[in-house]
């Protein structure tokens, strides 16, 4: 019998920019994946009209007729308009793609939360959005007949912060898309001349913003020879968040303006190049729901240093240096370490890239069917109780 699945996803972008990565790829991944894992499921997709959706012959798009990607409006039509566009869809179960699901839903439902960054760093989204996620989140989740986490830390820190029995959280960690890969050196070179890139360079992907944990980053940097750091240069790239003026402030101090380089956010079609160009790609990050620019670059061929804690040491396993996220001097005999032994480079590289290989967007489509077969199991117990 066919199973029929509403999925809630105005999150999703219309157009390039720092609302389409993230957790909307993660969601337009998932969502692409999702119709060929198991036939015994169709899909209709809930979206805004900016949202830009996957094609399959079992995906049905619903959109509303004006754009939900302000979180002032998603929040009405969530709350609102979603209860009214479920009634007429009929679906067995509903999955709300991002943290909240309706109040007003008496279908079974399956929520996915991210991270919890709108609890432990509150100051990075508004006071109305802010409030929002922290009273309906935790209320989702524990109405929810299944939670889905994205990774092992993130799962940890939805049962201790809600309070939710670990037996009702799933993890379904992202995948990696085709486009990075080792690329043709040629190609990688042509780009470098085209964006005039250093030779030789260190790299970072994200917003910037305080949990980036960058100014630490850039003292380990600031403390090598003056002659390691004009031979590698630092890219610091990603759009800005909030509170980033210590990052600048740090740059100058330390006077690294001429080897720390800041182009601002990257579009994704070149981060495979990016990714490729790099020595080593760096992640200082204090708290991750997963980290996938790290196995995005692992999987080009690009060995990781990330910070310990959180999420990350998920993502790059043994492969590269996991640091303490605090311990400058660390950081900088790391950084030293890699600058100067290409061996080591070549090796963890291909570390990275085997690792990386195991993280399909097909395993997360599998992982994330799995727990809706769990949570409709569940209803069926209750309703044999």
């Amino acid at each position: 019998m066919n199973t029929h699945v509403g999925l809630s996803a105005h999150l999703l972008a219309g157009q390039a920019g720092y609302r389409s990565a993230g957790i909307n790829g993660y969601i337009y991944n998932l969502i692409r994946a999702l119709p060929d894992v198991d036939a015994d499921f169709s899909y209709t997709v809930m979206a805004g009209h900016q949202g830009h959706v996957p094609v399959h012959e079992r995906l049905t798009v619903r959109r509303t007729p004006w754009s939900t990607e302000k979180p002032s409006r998603r929040i009405v039509w969530e709350q609102a308009i979603q209860p009214f566009a479920l009634a007429r869809v009929q679906p067995d179960l509903v999955h709300a793609l991002a943290f909240v699901a309706p109040v007003a839903n008496n279908i079974p439902t399956v929520v996915t939360v991210y991270d919890l960054s709108f609890i432990h760093y509150p100051n990075r989204l508004p006071a109305v959005r802010r409030l929002y996620l922290r009273t309906l989140a935790r209320w989702s989740c524990r109405r929810a007949q299944r939670v889905i986490a994205i990774s092992q830390s993130t799962a940890d820190d939805v049962i201790a912060t809600f309070g939710i029995p670990r037996a009702n959280v799933d993890i379904a960690v992202p995948g990696v898309a085709d486009e990075f890969r080792p690329l043709p050196q040629a190609d990688v070179d042509t780009f470098r001349r085209q964006k005039g890139l250093p030779d030789r360079f260190i790299l970072f992907v994200g917003t910037l913003e305080p949990r980036k944990n960058l100014p630490v980053l850039l003292r380990a940097y600031g403390r090598l020879p003056a002659r390691d750091r004009a031979a590698v240069h630092l890219v610091l790239a990603g759009g800005k968040g909030w509170m980033f003026d210590d990052i600048f402030s740090t740059i100058d101090r330390l006077d690294l303006g001429d080897t720390v380089h800041l182009p601002g956010y990257l579009p994704a079609a070149d981060l495979p190049l990016w990714y490729n160009a790099a020595e080593v790609f760096v992640y200082p990050s204090v708290f991750e729901g997963f980290g996938l620019p790290v196995i995005e670059a692992m999987a080009c061929g690009t060995p990781a240093m990330v910070s310990d804690g959180s999420s990350l040491p998920e993502a790059a396993g043994d492969t590269g240096y996991r640091l303490p996220p605090d311990d400058v001097a660390a950081w900088s005999d790391a950084l030293a370490h890699v600058i100067h032994d290409p061996d080591w480079r070549r090796a963890a590289g291909e570390r990275a890239r085997a690792r990386a290989a195991q993280f399909t967007w097909t395993h997360t489509a599998a992982q994330t069917v799995a727990s809706y077969r769990r949570a409709l199991n569940r209803c069926q117990e209750d309703v044999h109780a």
